[in-house]
């Protein structure tokens, strides 16, 4: 009987034995799984990006880049929190092979996963470049390049390659025609060759068949309606009376006399701070002094707004040959039909100039 007893103690303490060390491993494996889930959650899922002060911030990655120059871009931004976990993964995700140029958003708090996924995937931002009334072609470069990667040069090179302006049907001279001010949605590594392909595709849009047809109507070819159309938005910032300004100009033309526009003399001297049009500079020879030579310029003084082209196109019905700038300094114009009226106006404008001083 003792044995007996014995015996079932045994296989109770073995039973004991065997279920502690099922528990153990249970423990274990648990602690081990746990700890797997969270090294698997903190390199892949937990965030792992911060912006200073934004919720979005941007990542501009050049043209060339490769997964060290990415890895540079990011830490030197402060953009990555762990970045040994960052690395790994990205090199588990194959991200040095898929390391694309442009803008990308940054945005706070995600994950190693997120950022390499969105990186890979190339999905960058578009920017808004907004085009004005710039001038120069120098003036165009220089103001683009703050929103694009090519830089100024890059830019003028095109400008000053007579072949390729060609290719579009314009000349160094004429080049600023083809671009229409407005603001376009394109990528911030856009070449410098796309942005002109893209310039001459919107030109193309704005040139439908009812501006053409008005240009047709006038006898001017869209280039030449661009010129007059710079020398209409030098004259005035009023969009409504500049129908009536383009009308003065195109009466002039009509009758064969020189434009003799105040702006196109600016244009020529390259002085941009004069802000009164004195006899001396009426002799400066060049191609754009409209008071030595007769007909439109050669090129544009500035590209035309949208609303001055149209002004041309849709010029005022008037018989206007002359303007002057009001004495009132409100940045309107009194308009006249003869010489001796439009005297009588810039005699006016010529005292409120010298009351105030302005001599230049």
């Amino acid at each position: 009987m003792k044995k007996a007893k014995s015996g079932r103690k045994g296989k109770k303490k073995q039973k004991r034995l065997t279920g502690k060390i099922i528990y153990a491993v249970i423990v274990i494996l648990l602690a081990v799984t746990l700890t797997f889930a969270y090294i698997f959650y903190s390199i892949v899922l937990m965030p792992n990006t911060r912006v200073k002060g934004n919720d979005t911030a941007f990542l501009y990655i050049p043209t060339g880049s490769d997964f060290d120059d990415l890895k540079n871009l990011l830490y030197e931004n402060d953009f990555v929190i762990r970045k040994s976990g960052f690395e790994w993964l990205a090199m588990k995700k194959n991200l040095p092979h898929h390391v694309y140029p442009g803008k990308y958003a940054i945005r706070n708090g995600m994950s190693n996963q997120e950022l390499i996924n969105f990186l890979r995937s190339g999905k960058q931002t578009p920017v808004n470049l907004v085009i004005n009334n710039y001038r120069t072609r120098e003036d165009f470069a220089r103001f683009v390049q703050a929103d694009i990667e090519p830089d100024s040069a890059e830019i003028m090179t095109l400008f000053n390659d007579s072949g390729y302006l060609d290719s579009f049907g314009f000349n160094r001279i004429n080049i600023l025609t083809m671009i229409i001010p407005n603001t376009y949605q394109v990528y911030w590594n856009i070449t410098a060759k796309e942005l002109f392909r893209r310039m001459n595709t919107e030109y193309k849009k704005f040139w439908n068949a009812g501006r053409l047809q008005k240009a047709e109507a006038l006898g001017i070819d869209p280039v030449g309606v661009s010129i007059l159309a710079s020398i209409v938005e030098k004259e005035t910032n009023k969009d409504d009376e500049k129908p009536d300004i383009a009308a003065v100009y195109l009466n002039r033309l009509n009758l064969g006399w020189k434009l003799q526009a105040d702006p196109t003399l600016v244009y020529a001297l390259g002085d941009f701070t004069i802000n009164r049009v004195l006899n001396i500079h009426k002799s400066y020879d060049s191609p754009f002094n409209t008071y030595l030579y007769a007909g439109l310029p050669p090129g544009p003084i500035c590209i035309p707004s949208i609303a001055s082209i149209d002004a041309v196109l849709n010029r005022s019905s008037n018989k206007y040959l002359f303007f002057c700038a009001r004495d009132d300094f409100s940045g309107y114009h009194v308009f006249a039909t003869t010489n001796q009226q439009h005297s009588i106006n810039a005699e006016k404008y010529r005292r409120a100039l010298d009351l105030r001083n302005i001599k230049k």
